[in-house]
Parts: structure tokens; C-alpha cells; sequence
């Protein structure tokens, strides 16, 4: 059972760090840091209503409904410069019930890893002889990160393009996450705001899985008791 518990850690563990540093980004006023190093709006969009809009937008995402639910906060919201007509055309609210979707799941799915995790770390620890085998979960997990972001992060470095197509073409349908560069979604959200954002995404629960490493490796040494 302990063998068991351990190996669960190590397989939980890319996840349970990767998915907690998504979530963290969502509730982070990123858009905020981000507008500062990259290119203003090119159609005429001050950094202010820039930054206003993108906060509503990730104020929808960080709602505890399900999407349907919320998805008005977004049909609600209107163009700064015609009052009129929608932020977000048909085509946009359709992905954009899609995207919560997925990081519904993925909030979903952090809790029960961390569940499981911290759990599997209190049977392990609990017991004097489960504790070796609790260090090297601590080890163990941080290596499988380290080696899981570590290919993540290169991948995007090296062929951001490709990892941008195939990451939508894996979790969205084919045809509904292309949109015209006068969209909405791509004057808030332009590729460079995602390429920055995948290196934090891939970066954070890299070092994150370094720290870990580094913690076992000194906890599994032979003369800690």
C-alpha cells in the first residue's frame, strides 16, 4: 500500500503543481503586467478600456458557475467606442463557453490531485515506516515535473507555433478558436500575450519541481531520520 500511495504522488504530482499554477494565473491580474511589455491595441483601443475588458473577461473566467450560467457577463459587455454593439461576436461567446469549460476541469481536477497528494503524504508520513518512501514521493514527484515541463517548455520555445495549433486542435473543435485579428478575443488576447504566457505556465511549476527535487534529495539522504 505504501509503494502504492507513493507512485500515485509521483504520477500526481506534474499535474497537481502544473494545474495549481493555471489556476493561480487566472485569479492573477496578469493582463495588467502583460499589456506593459507588449504592443498596444492596433485599432484603437486605449490601455485603459484595453485592460477593463480583459479584467471582465477574467472575472467570467474565475466564476464558480458552470459557463452557461455566466456566460452573460460577457454578452453584456459592449465595444468603447460604439456602445451598441457587443465585445464579443457569436463565433467568440461560442469558444468562450468552451475555454471555462476546460478550465472548469482543470479546477476540477487540481482539487482532486490535491486531495489525493496531501492525503497520500499524511498516510506516508504518519507511520515511521511509510517515511522513506514519503521522502522519495517528495524526490521522485519533483523529477517527473522537472521532466514534464522541462519538454513542455522547450516545445514551446522551439515551436511555439506548432504547440499553439496543436494545443487548440486537442481541446477545442476544429474551426471554432480561429478568429480575424479585428476580433475582440485577438485584440485582447494576441499570440505574444499567449506565448508569455505559456513560458510562465511551463517556467513556474518547472522551478517549482526544482524546489521539490532539491527538498527530497536532502530529505532522503541516508542520515535524515
Amino acid at each position: 500500500m505504501n509503494k502504492t500511495i507513493h507512485w500515485l504522488i509521483v504520477f500526481l504530482m506534474p499535474i497537481f503543481l502544473g494545474f495549481g499554477v493555471i489556476r493561480a494565473v487566472i485569479a492573477w491580474d496578469y493582463p495588467a503586467w502583460e499589456y506593459g511589455r507588449i504592443a498596444p491595441d492596433a485599432y484603437g483601443w486605449t490601455p485603459e478600456e484595453r485592460l477593463e475588458m480583459a479584467r471582465a473577461t477574467l472575472d467570467y473566467m474565475q466564476r464558480p458557475e458552470p459557463a452557461e450560467e455566466v456566460i452573460y457577463l460577457l454578452e453584456e459587455l459592449r465595444l468603447p467606442e460604439d456602445p451598441t454593439r457587443p465585445l464579443y461576436n457569436e463565433a467568440e461567446i461560442h469558444h468562450m463557453l468552451d475555454v471555462k469549460h476546460l478550465t472548469d476541469n482543470i479546477r476540477n481536477i487540481l482539487w482532486v490531485t490535491a486531495v489525493l497528494v496531501l492525503a497520500g503524504f499524511a498516510l506516508l508520513f504518519a507511520r515511521p515506516e511509510g517515511r522513506r518512501l514519503g521522502r522519495l514521493a517528495i524526490y521522485r514527484g519533483g523529477l517527473a515535473t522537472v521532466a514534464v515541463l522541462t519538454g513542455i517548455a522547450l516545445f514551446i520555445l522551439i515551436g511555439w507555433s506548432f504547440f499553439f495549433v496543436f494545443f487548440h486542435e486537442l481541446l477545442f473543435p476544429p474551426g471554432t478558436w480561429t478568429f480575424y485579428y479585428t476580433d475582440s478575443l485577438i485584440r485582447l488576447f494576441p499570440e505574444q500575450f499567449w506565448f508569455d504566457m505559456g513560458l510562465i505556465l511551463s517556467l513556474t511549476p518547472l522551478v517549482l519541481g526544482i524546489a521539490f527535487t532539491a527538498v527530497g534529495y536532502w530529505l532522503k539522504r541516508p542520515h535524515t531520520p
